[in-house]
C-alpha cells in the first residue's frame, strides 16, 4: 500500500496545506422534554476532512475526491493526518498526473514514508 499527504493551496496566504484533526468532533443532543446528558466524540473521515476545506482551499474538494475516488481512497492515519492510499506505484503516478491535469500546481502529492 501506498500511501501519500494531499497539498491544497491555501485560498489566503497561497502556501500549500493539509487538513489534520487537531481534535475530534464532539456530538451531544437537545431533548424537547428532559435533559440529556450524553456526548459522543468521534473523528471524521478522509472525505469528510477534505469537505470541510471548502472556502480555505483554492478550488473545490468535492472535484478532488471525485479525482481521487478514481485511483485510491482518502483516510485519516492516527486519528490525525489526511493521506491517499493507492495500491501501486502506478496508481500513485496515475493519481498524481490526473490531479495535475484537473487542478495543475493547486494539489498535489507528497509520498510518506513508510513511518509515517
Amino acid at each position: 500500500m501506498i500511501k501519500a499527504k494531499l497539498w491544497f493551496t491555501c485560498a489566503a496566504m497561497h502556501d500549500p496545506v493539509t487538513p489534520v484533526i487537531a481534535r475530534p468532533a464532539l456530538i451531544g443532543w437537545d431533548a424537547k422534554f428532559r435533559g440529556v446528558d450524553l456526548q459522543i466524540e468521534r473523528g471524521f473521515s478522509g472525505e469528510e476532512l477534505v469537505r470541510r476545506m471548502k472556502g480555505w482551499v483554492t478550488i473545490d474538494p468535492l472535484e478532488v475526491i471525485e479525482v481521487v475516488k478514481g485511483h485510491g481512497r482518502l483516510r485519516v492515519l492516527d486519528e490525525r493526518d489526511l493521506a491517499v492510499e493507492v495500491e501501486t506505484m502506478g496508481d500513485y503516478e496515475k493519481l498524481s498526473q490526473a490531479l495535475k491535469d484537473r487542478f495543475g500546481e493547486e494539489v498535489t502529492l507528497e509520498l510518506m514514508s513508510k513511518q509515517g
